[in-house]
């Protein structure tokens, strides 16, 4: 089944799910002679929805309302004689945890692809962008000269960061909590290892200690790093959406021909890919709260921690998967404009480098005498005091001045951190397309 953000938690796609998980149960328990061969076979041919009918398990489930009850009574009746070795041993948390699982772990990998897309395109801006000039900013003031690339291998960099975070957690997540009715395996004598052991490698899963109904810790877990993903990719599209702005104009979105930007107001075109993106991502950056509170479960098992779990990874898992291709195709489409940041660089004629003067004037004044200097000069005459101001003129000559504000001559590694960056982004890519390693 191709799963999509849309389908990936529907009720089809969850039932299939459940049933995949009584498939390899059956399976498992058949490799360790708990029940026949055959039975296995004729359960696994059987354990898809047509063979049920969607109907009729709706129908079943709104009599019982326990779904697992009525999936693994249709799913027996379907098996014929090896109905009888159906949900052996089993208990309904088992499946449906496992079940979700599965699909999480489909989804995960769709993020990690997308992510792969955006990081690709920010290492291919990097390598373009080197040595592309243009104003760095603290506190939304010019503060020094840096490079394009620079600012990219930042944002690189903190991908790099949100990667290690999400797969830790995935690692984590992605272990086989299927341990019977409290997580013991009672029901399976001297052979629940074993059977816990088979499990986990026919779904590809981990395996755990305590295989038990209470570990929605690590579901909270995987939530927070998508939350923090979230934030991560709100404050690099943010920083996007503000170069976009008209007074800036450093990014523009490349759109496709015949893009309105307004109803009313012919000249607009606005950006259509970021904010997307930025909304998403500030909605995901909200369950943090909610997924904390998931982890809150009693005893053994809790019922109520599990239906707020199930219903914040609802949400959460598909807006995860629609901010991560938002995000690929906002940087796909970002188009940098060399010109503009070149322009906004020498706004202030110069004095961006302020901090280089203060430096070639420091060996014959000392630093704090140089740095007061500087400000003076400039408090009192602008970016054009710093060239006549005589307690600079004392110690520099025109040429050492001129070369000192050059903001081409003080990027300081930019260009070097942002090849380096080029690297990291294309090793960082590789991982995020590769599988998963669950240790």
């Amino acid at each position: 089944m191709s799963l999509t953000p849309e389908t990936l938690f529907a009720r089809d796609t969850l039932w299939q799910s459940w049933l995949d998980v009584e498939a390899a149960l059956a399976r498992a328990q058949a490799r360790l002679g708990m029940i026949p061969d055959w039975a296995a076979r004729d359960i696994t041919a059987v354990a898809h929805l047509d063979a049920l009918g969607p109907d009729a398990l709706a129908a079943d489930i709104r009599r019982t309302m326990a779904p697992i009850l009525s999936l693994t009574r249709l799913l027996g009746k379907a098996a014929g004689k090896a109905g009888d070795y159906v949900h052996w041993g089993a208990t309904t948390q088992n499946v449906m945890q496992t079940g979700r699982l599965l699909l999480m772990r489909q989804a995960d990998a769709a993020i990690r692809a997308n992510l792969a897309r955006a990081v690709r395109c920010m290492g291919a801006l990097a390598q373009d962008h080197a040595e592309t000039l243009m104003a760095g900013r603290t506190n939304r003031q010019h503060a020094l000269p840096i490079t394009f690339g620079f600012k990219l291998a930042g944002w690189i960099e903190e991908m790099d960061r949100a990667e290690d975070r999400l797969s830790c957690a995935a690692t984590r997540m992605f272990a086989l909590p299927f341990g019977g009715a409290v997580g013991a395996m009672h029901a399976y004598g001297a052979q629940g290892r074993a059977l816990n052991t088979a499990l986990a490698a026919d779904l590809g899963l981990r395996e755990m200690l305590v295989p038990g109904r209470a570990v929605n810790d690590l579901f909270a877990d995987y939530l927070l790093q998508l939350a923090l993903l979230g934030m991560t990719l709100d404050r690099i599209m943010t920083e996007v959406y503000t170069l976009m702005t008209e007074e800036i104009g450093e990014l523009a979105e490349t759109l496709d021909a015949g893009t309105i930007g307004s109803s009313t107001m012919p000249q607009k075109i606005n950006p259509k890919y970021v904010v997307k993106a930025i909304s998403q991502a500030i909605e995901l950056r909200g369950i943090a709260g909610p997924a904390l509170e998931t982890g809150r479960t009693s005893h053994e098992g809790d019922a109520v921690a599990n239906g707020l779990l199930s219903s914040v990874l609802d949400h959460a898992v598909p807006l995860a998967w629609r901010l991560s291709a938002s995000f690929a195709e906002t940087l796909k489409r970002l188009s940098p404009n060399p010109t503009r940041m070149l322009v906004n660089l020498g706004r202030s004629q110069g004095a961006i480098s302020a901090e280089n003067l203060m430096m070639a004037l420091a060996p014959a004044t000392g630093r704090a005498a140089a740095h007061d200097i500087v400000h003076h000069a400039l408090e009192t005459g602008g970016a054009a005091g710093l060239s006549s101001d005589p307690l600079i003129t004392a110690h520099l000559s025109p040429d050492a001045i001129a070369r000192a504000l050059d903001p081409a001559g003080y990027t300081g590694d930019s260009a070097v951190i942002a090849r380096a960056s080029v690297t990291m982004a294309a090793k960082l890519a590789d991982r995020l397309a590769g599988p998963l390693r669950l240790g």
